[in-house]
């Protein structure tokens, strides 16, 4: 597999000669100051491709071009945005830059509660705590008709919970829901946040489905006539949010995908973090059956906890079987290359990796994508690929 690495842009804390450092040879990465819908201009992607083919390294993919929220609440300006999109697509193109990773979560992008949940390593991780989460959703931001996304125990869970939280450990949940992430398109305030659910009003799971078929059939016939591979990020998390409908969570919603435009251009970003979430994704047996369309890999690994919240764990720990999902990865890749597909090697970055030694503490740093942690889990996964091909087991 190659082995990337998730780099913002020269403002990143973490160097390109980090990523050199940490023995990546692939750049994922995306114009981040383009989060308004508008075309990325060929000039800057050039400029872009310029800098990290400087330090010695390559752009492997592009993560992420933002699908604007008028394709998703499939308003009247949905043509002229699909229009930017597909201007993208050519523009990376004809820079040599073939593999695209997008998503299609309404409003939020990925989303936790707790950016600094300590672990017993003493390192912090990332967590999504769901009795948080409802407690902030019921009775902070008062969402209208909250009440219907919850049961009667979880709102009198997250009532109690609620009077247990500070002023301060309530701004902090809301700053982390909110606020704005990296990767995020909008950042909001409780008023804003609720206009901006208020797109969705009419919008189930059956209209947002018919959204993201409307946009497929648009551009992955782009993505064809000039060699692209789209390949779509699941929901993180992949349940329901402020009452927002999600449709990239599961393996039915990924088959949906696959078969509403059946090209070779139409593919998935294999997140095993993101649908690692759900118990009733199996990952192996989902790369079993996509495989032949996964362009790119997540590899990281959650702790699912009882009441539906779930941390970032160690990358070889956690609910998933790393091992037996990087194995099917590469089973897959030889697959290919028996095939002669030119594309047999599957982009792989490390994801979301914990907080570690003199990392803590720095105040530039993006929630995740500390330095430390992605070099200790790549490493962990280097030795799992390094395995698999030493004793011939792919």
């Amino acid at each position: 597999m190659e082995q990337c690495w998730r780099w913002y842009g020269p403002d990143d804390p973490v160097t390109l000669d980090h990523v050199r450092q940490a023995a990546a040879t692939g750049i994922v990465s995306a114009l981040h100051n383009i989060y308004d819908g508008r075309a990325w201009p060929l000039a800057d992607i050039l400029e872009r491709k310029r800098i990290i083919e400087a330090a010695g390294l390559t752009w492997s993919v592009v993560e992420s071009i933002p699908v604007h929220n008028s394709i998703k609440i499939g308003s009247a300006e949905r043509q002229r945005y699909a229009g930017f999109y597909k201007d993208t697509i050519r523009a990376l193109a004809k820079a040599g830059i073939s593999t695209i990773c997008y998503n299609f979560m309404p409003v939020v992008d990925w989303t936790r509660t707790d950016l600094m949940y300590q672990l017993p390593t003493t390192g912090y991780a990332l967590r999504f705590d769901a009795i948080d989460f409802a407690a902030y959703d019921l009775f902070v931001l008062k969402r209208p008709n909250a009440e219907a996304s919850y049961s009667p125990a979880r709102i009198a869970e997250a009532q109690a919970r609620l009077k247990a939280l500070s002023d301060e450990q309530i701004d902090t949940i809301e700053r982390n829901l909110i606020a704005g992430l990296p990767a995020t398109e909008r950042k909001y305030n409780r008023d804003t946040m609720r206009e901006a659910l208020a797109d969705y009003d009419a919008i189930g799971p059956a209209e947002l489905r018919a959204n993201l078929a409307w946009f497929l059939k648009e551009i992955i016939p782009v993505a064809e006539e000039v060699g692209a591979r789209m390949c779509i990020h699941p929901d993180d998390p992949p349940f329901s949010l402020f009452g927002l409908p999600r449709v990239v969570s599961t393996a039915e919603d990924a088959r949906f995908i696959l078969e509403t435009v059946d090209s070779p251009a139409n593919g998935l970003t294999f997140c095993t973090g993101s649908y690692g979430v759900r118990a009733d994704n199996d990952l192996v047996a989902m790369i079993e059956e996509f495989a032949p369309k996964i362009h790119f890999a997540h590899l990281r690994n959650v702790t699912r906890e009882d009441d539906g919240s779930f941390f970032e764990a160690e990358h070889l720990e956690g609910s998933t079987d790393m091992a037996a999902v990087i194995l099917g990865l590469m089973k897959e890749e030889v697959r290919r290359r028996k095939e002669g597909r030119r594309d047999w090697r599957i982009p792989m970055r490390p994801d979301h990796g914990h907080l570690l030694a003199d990392d803590i503490g720095k105040t530039r740093i993006n929630p995740g994508y500390s330095l430390i942690g992605r070099l200790k889990g790549l490493a962990e996964l280097r030795g799992i690929m390094r395995a698999v091909e030493r004793f011939g087991l792919a």
